[in-house]
């Protein structure tokens, strides 16, 4: 019954989106990137290969602690272009900041740069690992 309801309610959302007419042209995918815990990424993170994990905090939060082996983009260096620091678009990157706001703001830029393999963490303050300083 569950699943019936869900596919009854996705259809009546697709058509509210389109409305009467046909569906634009130009009509662009909607970007994804992954949301999960900071305990999820931990056992993510062993399970995976060349991975990225990226803070995107303020300079002076990074310094107080940070994951270690992260990289520091602030969120307000984020504009429309690709960062120089993140080449490949296909590489698993693990975003977080303090709460999760600002690494859910990223990830989505990031997803709609191309990248395809985004994991939004949340927040340090949910990380149970190793913290760096």
């Amino acid at each position: 019954m569950g699943k019936i309801l869900a596919g009854l309610l996705l259809v009546v959302m697709t058509f509210s989106a389109v409305g009467c007419g046909e569906m634009e042209e130009d009509h662009k995918e909607q970007a994804k990137y992954r949301r999960i815990t900071a305990d999820e990424a931990q056992v993510m993170m062993a399970k995976t290969e060349n991975y990225l994990i990226l803070d995107v905090r303020t300079p002076e939060e990074f310094a107080e602690g940070h994951i270690p082996h992260a990289i520091n983009i602030p969120m307000d260096q984020f504009g429309e272009d690709p960062p120089r620091q993140l080449p490949d678009r296909s590489q698993t990157i693990f975003v977080y900041c303090v709460k999760g706001i600002r690494s859910m703001n990223v990830a989505n830029r990031l997803a709609h740069m191309g990248y395809r393999n985004i994991v939004e963490m949340g927040g340090i303050q949910d990380w149970h690992g190793e913290i760096e300083k």
